[in-house]
């Protein structure tokens, strides 16, 4: 179920909000700092790609606060917001519960992505 979910997930919104990723993926790595940040991006557009059967557990430290801090101020607040806004519109429909419920898995990705581990 899990294979089919990713497929539609992928046709009817996924690859969108993987470009967004990589978009701010491909902005972060303009600059040498940025690129760590940057790579974490393009791991995260491959969750947004096919985010069904994964899970994302929090943790890190101060470092990963620091980061995400930054993160939340530069890019985090427009990709989450991106993500809230579909996840809304996908739940008006009892069909898209599932893929609304997968939005707001990557939202909140979206504003505290480093510390975070995909399995």
């Amino acid at each position: 179920m899990g294979c089919l979910g990713n497929l539609l997930w992928f046709i009817f919104g996924g690859a969108i909000s993987a470009l967004s990723w990589c978009v701010a993926g491909c902005l972060w790595c303009i600059t040498v700092v940025g690129i760590p940040i940057g790579m974490q991006c393009f791991k995260f557009a491959s969750l947004s790609c096919f985010p069904f059967g994964k899970e994302v557990r929090y943790g890190g430290g101060a470092v990963s606060l620091l980061v995400n801090i930054i993160w939340l101020v530069v890019s985090g607040l427009p990709l989450a917001l991106e993500h809230a806004v579909l996840g809304m519109l996908l739940c008006v429909t009892v069909v898209g519960i599932p893929f609304g419920l997968q939005q707001f898995k990557l939202a909140k990705l979206a504003l505290m992505p480093f510390g975070a581990e995909v399995y």
